[in-house]
């Protein structure tokens, strides 16, 4: 992260797979192109992009929209979070690391716990161990005025997140150290290195309208207007509208 979310789910994952493959053929259709034009980089593939302007700028205008709506929507929820940025410190790697998953509830929920089967939604901000924000649901990570998504943890998360939101119950707030082994071990390189210990602080929602389709809506307005940059169209290759 800035990964948008901890983890992917399938559907997102062959979409991006998709863009990854068209990002290569523009690659290679440029250096042929060049090579064919005799060494001439006038002609590349991005002079015959299919990548439509004004798509681009009217799914960009429609994500903003939405956003501004989100924002406005979960001010009271942004309210409560926001109090507890101060928890944000830096911490000992090592300690972190050696002392395994750790929580601690800095508010207490009113609705039901979480167990292994429960969907639900989270605002969260996720730091290393200099202090520095790697994702978060804020608007701006440094300066924050406003909640600017929320991740549908239903998605699936890291195995660290997973256990450490687990008798939390919903609407509470709970910080959660995660070591590098249930973060993303050797599998990912995060906060300057691999087996780095995370941070969270995590709000956790009920899956439920009005946050529920908002948040879905939110989500699809954004890949749409990622993929329009790359020339794909989102509602074609995710299957259609949700």
């Amino acid at each position: 992260m800035d990964e948008k979310e901890l983890k992917t789910s399938t559907r997102q994952r062959v979409v991006i797979a998709i863009i990854a493959v068209l990002m290569l053929g523009s690659i290679i259709a440029g250096y042929a192109a060049i090579i064919l034009n005799g060494g001439n980089g006038s002609s590349t593939a991005s002079g015959d992009s299919k990548i439509d302007e004004a798509k681009v700028a009217e799914y960009e205008e429609a994500y903003n929209k939405l956003q501004a709506e989100f924002s406005e929507s979960t001010k009271d929820d942004y309210d409560q979070f926001i109090a507890y940025k101060s928890e944000i410190k830096g911490y000992n790697e090592t300690s972190a690391n050696e002392d395994g998953l750790q929580t601690r509830d800095l508010k207490k929920g009113s609705g039901d716990k979480i167990d292994e089967n429960t969907e639900y939604l989270a605002y969260y901000v996720g730091w290393c161990a200099d202090e520095s924000i790697f994702d978060s649901s804020f608007d701006d990570k440094d300066n924050p005025t406003a909640f600017a998504k929320i991740l549908d943890a239903s998605l699936g998360m890291i195995e660290g997140w997973n256990e450490g939101v687990k008798g939390m119950r919903l609407d509470g707030i709970r910080e959660i150290t995660i070591p590098g082994e249930l973060a993303y071990g050797e599998s990912m390189e995060i906060c300057g290195g691999y087996n780095k210990p995370l941070k969270f602080i995590v709000m956790a929602k009920a899956k439920e309208d009005p946050l529920k389709t908002l948040a879905s809506d939110l989500d699809t307005a954004y890949m749409r207007y990622q993929y329009a940059q790359y020339g794909v169209d989102y509602d074609e290759v995710s299957g259609g509208t949700e």
